[in-house]
């Protein structure tokens, strides 16, 4: 299957080139239909990926993970998400058993005494359950930006995932943030607010924070580790 899958990447970029996000999304919910998935966090790029989905009804699942460590400003939106779209986000949360265990030995607040403690936190709340949101899924929609890092700026817009076997789509990768800020605005869709207050990208409470004007914008994820290890692993490449 996963050989299938990936040789139909190169054909679903070359179906998908010139078409707006929008209609890009309606094409592969007809080709993917029943296995097709969105990830969300509630940030711009994710609500703005949302409107299109829901505002055409197309027959695509948006999903969370909840990792538990969430800010309030967060459940706000997914709150309000649902109510507007009359719509139900799938919410997916950690393993009990291993949140319970590696709490229990680690401590609640480990991930700040280093990077080995802080990927198992993030693998135990966030990895794991993404990799049960795609099981059985064949195309993930992600609201990944080339501005979001220099390792993402080579990305292409439709490739494989050799790690989770899964095409990924990435609808709004050359978007900047003015161009999502417009849409928002435009169509009143519901945005988490700490974006006002310096937030840029917006995880954990405890590990996120606001940034200043030119920093990095990853800046205010895990500030206190070096910039080699910036990612959680939920878009690892293999």
């Amino acid at each position: 299957m996963s050989g299938n899958l990936e040789h139909r990447t190169a054909e679903l970029s070359a179906a998908l080139s010139g078409l707006s996000p929008e209609q890009a999304l309606a094409y592969l919910a007809n080709e993917f239909e029943g296995k097709i998935i969105c990830s969300s966090s509630f940030s711009w790029e994710d609500q703005v990926i949302s409107h299109m989905i829901l505002s055409q009804k197309l027959p695509i699942k948006i999903f969370t993970l909840d990792t538990g460590r969430l800010f309030s400003e967060t459940y706000y939106v997914w709150s309000r998400t649902n109510e507007m779209y009359s719509t139900n986000i799938e919410a997916y949360y950690p393993n009990a058993s291993l949140i319970e265990e590696f709490v229990t030995a680690k401590g609640p607040n480990s991930f700040y005494d280093s990077v080995e403690n802080r990927k198992s936190c993030c693998y135990i709340r966030k990895v794991e359950p993404l990799q049960r949101a795609l099981k059985g899924n064949e195309l993930w929609i992600t609201g990944l930006r080339a501005e979001h890092s220099p390792e993402r700026g080579d990305l292409p817009q439709i490739e494989f995932d050799h790690t989770n076997n899964i095409i990924k789509f990435h609808p709004l990768l050359h978007w900047s943030t003015d161009d999502l800020r417009a849409v928002i605005n435009q169509n009143g869709i519901p945005y988490n607010t700490l974006h006002d207050k310096g937030f840029v990208s917006i995880g954990c409470q405890p590990c996120t924070r606001a940034i200043m004007p030119g920093d990095d914008f990853r800046a205010g994820r895990w500030w206190w580790e070096d910039k080699t290890s910036k990612e959680c692993g939920l878009h690892a490449h293999s």
